[in-house]
């Protein structure tokens, strides 16, 4: 599933590898297996920080046992941290796409209901939590009624790719991720080489999607961007042509191919330029696209990783008057190593008369001082990690420290003001307020920008 980045593919590469790392933390995956697993559904969605928007014995009264049955035998093959690696995302920081209702299976009879993954709007984002939900086709589609659009997507659609969120499909995924490769349609191939579009595939996804349209065979609209649309026209044998859409007005009504078919993954990308191995993908998906490959315990850009200069680590290193020394966790609490107690109270001793304190002293104050500097907390905390941001200042400060006043601490006493919003939105009870209206106006760009990428 493509972001679109405003730099090529260094900028693709680069935006996709932050979004592996700190998107779906490796605690959030071993915990929701070990859950799903273990047959407790309900505990996976918990651990993945998935909402579920209604009941069981409601739904029993509303549809049926029969209709119930097939929801919790797709509830049991969810596996929310698959779900959540894929779930569409935007530029620059890599956080969930805001206000979209993501069909995951649907189910016919005299009403048609979908099994949905809503992601709330982004004034009431909450630790990048999503709903489970579902859509009856009503008018408001269920809870949260403030949803901005309660009803499926028809360009996200994981209904027609079940391997994005289903851990028993999870190893189609290397044959649907596409490999950009050429298609012998000269339109299609000039497009794909500039886009990374996954044309070796349009043919036959786009006969998936008329299957499950019910249609017959016929034109499919491929969106490639907010003012770019080609049409795929059908053949005897799949895709006989590609040619531009010059009229909105052309596609509509179309049936549209879903993103996830219309571009390569970018966990293929990833591997193929060496930008992360497969021990840092998701183990369904790792072993998908490199069967056999063990996935490893550690994420780049860890706590573990040690420090230079004062920087953060365990044990860090500090060059302090013309030696490497090290700081590290002493009985709990963030100490220089290399230097002998006596050594260090005179140096205190020093510090508490206005004297210059040694570089390792430094480095552990600035250490408690600056804890909000540590590499990858802010993006922790931006993707709702925040039991591993704080498990990260612990590895550095020791579970004896006490966090300062300063800006972590603001940062963490925000996001608890959000935990309001968004359960009032779930409630139905808030509205966007002066703030979100004044985001929206800011992000709103005039009409010869919208062919430029943010």
């Amino acid at each position: 599933m493509a972001t679109h980045t405003a730099h090529g593919d260094t900028s693709h590469l680069s935006f996709w590898r932050h979004v592996r790392e700190f998107a779906v933390p490796p605690a959030m995956i071993e915990t929701a297996t070990a859950r799903r697993l273990s047959g407790d559904w309900a505990g996976a969605l918990t651990a993945a920080r998935v909402d579920l928007d209604f009941r069981i014995r409601d739904v029993v009264r509303a549809h049926g046992r029969e209709f119930t049955d097939h929801l919790l035998a797709d509830l049991h093959r969810l596996a929310p941290d698959l779900l959540r690696w894929h779930l569409p995302r935007t530029a620059p920081d890599g956080l969930l796409r805001p206000g979209l209702t993501v069909p995951l299976a649907r189910y016919p009879g005299e009403r048609p209901v979908a099994l949905v993954v809503r992601t709330p709007p982004a004034w009431a984002d909450f630790g990048q939590r999503i709903g489970l939900a579902l859509w009856d086709g009503s008018a408001n589609g269920g809870p949260p009624l403030q949803h901005p659009h309660p009803h499926p997507s028809r360009r996200f659609r994981f209904d027609l790719h079940r391997h994005l969120w289903d851990a028993g499909r999870s190893g189609e995924f290397a044959a649907r991720a596409g490999t950009g490769g050429p298609s012998g349609l000269p339109a299609a191939d000039t497009v794909a080489a500039g886009l990374r579009c996954a044309v070796d595939r349009w043919g036959a996804e786009a006969g998936l999607l008329l299957r499950a349209e019910g249609r017959p065979a016929g034109p499919v609209a491929v969106r490639l961007g907010r003012r770019r649309m080609l049409l795929l026209e059908p053949g005897a044998a799949g895709v006989a042509a590609v040619r531009p859409v010059g009229d909105a007005r052309e596609a509509r009504g179309l049936p549209l191919l879903p993103d996830a078919a219309t571009w390569v993954a970018p966990d293929l990308d990833l591997l193929r330029s060496g930008t992360l191995g497969p021990e840092l993908l998701h183990p369904l998906v790792a072993r998908a696209l490199a069967p056999g490959h063990a996935r490893g315990p550690v994420r780049p850009g860890g706590a573990g990783e040690a420090g230079r200069a004062g920087g953060f680590g365990g044990p860090g290193l500090v060059d302090c008057r013309g030696a490497v020394h090290r700081i590290g966790l002493v009985d709990g609490v963030l100490a220089p190593l290399d230097h002998a107690p006596a050594e260090l109270r005179r140096e205190r001793l020093l510090i508490a008369l206005s004297g210059t304190p040694l570089p390792c002293l430094r480095a552990v104050e600035r250490a408690h001082r600056r804890p909000h500097e540590l590499a990858g907390l802010r993006e922790r905390l931006d993707h709702g990690d925040v039991d591993g941001a704080l498990a990260a200042v612990e590895a550095v400060l020791g579970p004896q420290a006490r966090l300062r006043e300063g800006p972590l601490r603001d940062a963490l006493a925000a996001i608890e003001e959000r935990r309001s919003t968004y359960e009032r939105y779930r409630a139905g009870l808030a509205t966007p307020g002066p703030d979100a209206v004044a985001f929206r106006r800011r992000d709103r760009r005039p009409k010869d920008h919208w062919s430029h990428p943010r």
